[in-house]
């Protein structure tokens, strides 16, 4: 657990919606190449990448981890007004050293006061649970968000945790979009995700010019929860394939074949997968530090496997790979990336 500010009033004079230092004067201004239309990156956090123009919106993103960090950071690039919220301040003032833009960027102590005076409030944060906490409460974003403000929210959780917020937004006079991500900690730093959203199309339309800024596709799939419920799939069809591929590297393994050969002669075919072309060398090289972790996949097929009890789905090679990457935490890889299912076959 991060370390908490133990005083909340105490920090709120000196930090709260403190605008960003610039990056040194060493790094070339953003605002000098605005004008061309291909706006480039300054960050480490974060990849080159051109973003289409759009007209800049002020916006909060809550929630600043591997995959926050630098989503917010494509959202200042691209030349919004970005305030941030972390539970841990120190966090947000790290990336207001990191980040400069042709928007003001700021921080912020709370949820509530981050999403004051926005339009778009993204989050991306651990689960459910999280997700109330820095929705709900005096504290929390809803409390802070003027009517028809939309709140765009990228943790992966449940379908039932999408419908129950974009209620209580409602309510509210606000609009609730679940937009789970994939893509990986990579995706985020080039600014590349594939996003899944559900909620009102209205709402949707507002948002993607906006959000393209971190994505190469944010789609509607359509009412509320559905973008959840896409993102299982997504998880679905990922523990089978890195199954079905650790098992087919170590089969060759044992029967003695060049398996970097193989994989490029098999990826030219009907077995070619993306898990195939990004991991497969890395699995023959017993590398797993690539990125999403089989703790966070464990958390994603649990999701799946509670749903698949709701809606009557029969999920048996799903539930075999949860319980595999059950093993592998057993065997000290609860950080090590997902293709590494491989190591119970060694």
């Amino acid at each position: 657990m991060d370390d908490q500010p133990t005083s909340l009033q105490a920090l709120r004079t000196s930090l709260s919606f403190k605008p960003c230092r610039k990056v040194p004067a060493k790094v070339p201004s953003i605002e000098s190449v605005w004008s061309t239309g291909a706006i480039p990156t300054i960050m480490s956090t974060i990849n080159p990448k051109t973003y289409a123009p759009t007209p800049s919106r002020k916006v909060a993103f809550l929630g600043l981890g591997v995959m926050g960090y630098p989503m917010a950071g494509h959202l200042a690039s691209a030349g919004h007004q970005v305030t941030v919220y972390n539970r841990t301040a120190t966090k947000s003032i790290a990336w207001c050293a990191d980040f400069s833009g042709p928007g003001v960027l700021k921080h912020a102590l709370t949820p509530r006061e981050a999403a004051a005076g926005n339009d778009i409030i993204f989050c991306c944060v651990g689960n459910d649970d999280d997700l109330r906490s820095v929705t709900g409460g005096a504290d929390g974003a809803f409390a802070g968000m003027k009517p028809g403000t939309i709140f765009v929210d990228h943790t992966t959780a449940s379908a039932n945790v999408a419908r129950e917020l974009s209620a209580a937004a409602k309510k509210l006079g606000l609009e609730f979009v679940d937009a789970p991500v994939s893509g990986g900690q990579a995706g985020a730093q080039n600014g590349m995700l594939t996003v899944m959203c559900g909620g009102e199309q209205a709402a949707f339309d507002l948002v993607q010019p906006v959000a393209m800024a971190f994505s190469r596709a944010f789609t509607h799939l359509g009412d509320s929860g559905a973008g959840q419920l896409a993102k299982m799939v997504n998880q679905i069809c990922i523990a089978g394939l890195v199954q079905g591929l650790s098992e087919a590297i170590a089969f060759g393994q044992n029967a003695g074949l060049d398996m970097n050969q193989v994989l490029e002669v098999i990826g030219k075919g009907a077995a070619q997968s993306w898990q195939l072309d990004n991991r497969g060398k890395t699995m023959v090289a017993d590398q797993f530090e690539f990125g999403f972790a089989v703790d966070w996949m464990r958390k994603d097929l649990g999701l799946v496997l509670d749903e698949a009890k709701r809606n009557g789905s029969r999920l048996p090679v799903t539930a075999l790979v949860d319980q595999f990457y059950a093993d592998v935490q057993q065997m000290g890889g609860r950080r090590w990336d997902t293709s590494s299912l491989i190591r119970r076959l060694r």
